[in-house]
């Protein structure tokens, strides 16, 4: 297919790597020649430089016959006129955009996107996908990555193990003969830094970090089993009263769990702002990085501190100082993430990645056809994909033992008839069965075709 991505930055740099590796031809367009240049010296893309609304720009970069526009530079204004001129000009079939201001995501507002005014078939709000993605966080804290696959009838956990963890030492294999009803699955270990599928003789050790794909009903007592406990967030303080910030402590107000929120906000003129539109959240105007504030929003009683403002280092200082004062729970908003290598040394235990969010959000929306869900994992090193598997599939009708898996993958879950099933080498794979794979993301090509999923349209 041929896809044209709009803007250089963090997340078209990650779209670009997805899916030029993945037998698309992909051209970027950014106005900034230096990022333009970047991108095509490390990746295997065409780029032009010019503004992506401009119709010219767009020839130049094949709009002509391109499959599908993303429109992703940094103001949603040229993104909405991106996809105008990708529709009224180009007729391009499939356009998606990023919008950042929430003013464009009222639903009152929903018509503004329909064919005969602003064509835009699919659009991602970075925002709310990042206030999603702590809000899961902060339901599951003795995670520090958690994502829901299968209607929300599956969750991919990801776990730090302790000294304390009872399976410390003991192979995957015995594991599995030891808690035999446990449908969870080891499916990823990321250690010294390196992320790899384990084999059923490796062993687990202190320190390791590891993802496992759980049955919904199996999430408490797996926690159990690695030495975790996952008490409710009764109080939390958010850093950060901007949009994020918001959207998390509305969605905290309206939920069944009654949380007791506050929010420290820097500028005085947004914390007023966010001060009208909640109902019982605390609004503290101040630093969040000011130790007697922190101690005024009672710090040392609450369960969770969420840092969700624009500057990494504020959040990553923030964290560290709540988690000094004693605070349980530390999740800090990381742009950069070369950062994250500071989690440890501060003791912060869990991070949002802004960029592997949006990018996920993206990607579910590119790959129809059997695919119906894809989360990226930590820097783009690997993707959970869950797909339904169709009768012309090479996997259908086979024993998981008898279809070539590339050793950087795994499954973790079937959906078999209704029911969670642990994949096993005799489990038989049906047509409509619907899995969920871990896979690095060098073999995310070879899962696909496994598939046999192409990008697809509606």
């Amino acid at each position: 297919m041929k896809i044209i991505i709009c803007g250089a930055g963090q997340v078209g740099w990650q779209l670009a790597r997805h899916l030029s590796t993945e037998n698309n031809s992909v051209t970027v367009v950014d106005n900034n020649g230096t990022l333009v240049r970047r991108i095509t010296d490390q990746l295997d893309v065409g780029g032009v430089t010019g503004f992506a609304s401009h119709p010219d720009v767009l020839e130049r970069a094949g709009a002509r016959d391109a499959d599908m526009i993303i429109a992703a530079t940094f103001s949603d204004e040229v993104n909405m006129v991106t996809c105008q001129v990708a529709h009224s000009v180009f007729d391009i079939p499939r356009k998606i955009a990023r919008l950042r201001s929430q003013a464009y995501l009222n639903s009152e507002y929903s018509d503004l996107y329909r064919r005969e005014h602003l064509p835009i078939d699919v659009i991602i709000s970075p925002e709310r996908e990042v206030a999603e993605a702590a809000l899961r966080r902060l339901a599951s804290p003795a995670a520090f990555d958690t994502e829901s696959f299968m209607d929300d009838e599956v969750q991919l956990i990801g776990l730090t193990l302790e000294e304390d963890c009872a399976v410390i030492n003991t192979p995957l294999r015995q594991l599995s003969e030891l808690f035999s009803t446990l449908k969870a699955v080891v499916v990823g270990v990321r250690r010294a830094g390196k992320l790899s599928v384990p084999h059923p003789n490796d062993q687990l050790f202190t320190g390791d970090q590891v993802y496992l794909v759980a049955a919904k009903e199996d999430v408490p007592r797996t926690y159990e089993i690695f030495g975790k406990s996952n008490p409710n967030t009764n109080r939390a303080i958010i850093v950060g009263g901007g949009n994020v910030g918001l959207f998390v402590a509305a969605k905290l107000e309206n939920s069944q769990q009654k949380v007791h929120t506050k929010i420290i906000e820097k500028n005085r003129q947004q914390a007023e702002t966010v001060a009208d539109a909640l109902s019982r959240t605390v609004v503290l105007h101040g630093d969040g990085l000011d130790m007697g504030l922190l101690e005024e929003a009672n710090i040392t009683k609450a369960d969770a501190v969420l840092a969700v403002t624009d500057d990494d280092k504020t959040n990553l200082l923030s964290c560290a100082r709540a988690k000094a004062l004693g605070c349980p729970l530390t999740i800090a908003l990381i742009n950069d993430p070369s950062l994250t290598t500071l989690m440890a040394p501060l003791g912060i235990d869990a991070f949002i990645n802004p960029r592997a969010t949006t990018v996920s959000s993206i990607l579910r929306h590119i790959r129809h056809g059997s695919v119906r869900k894809v989360y990226s994992v930590g820097d783009a090193e690997a993707e959970v994909i869950e797909a339904q598997v169709m009768g012309t599939s090479p996997l259908a009708g086979n024993l998981i033992r008898e279809i070539a898996w590339p050793e950087g993958a795994m499954v973790g879950a079937i959906l078999k008839r209704g029911k969670i099933v642990t994949p096993k080498g005799d489990t038989r794979i049906e047509e409509g069965d619907v899995l969920t794979v871990f896979t690095l993301s060098s073999d995310v090509p070879v899962i696909e075709k496994l598939f046999q999923v192409n990008i697809e349209f509606f």
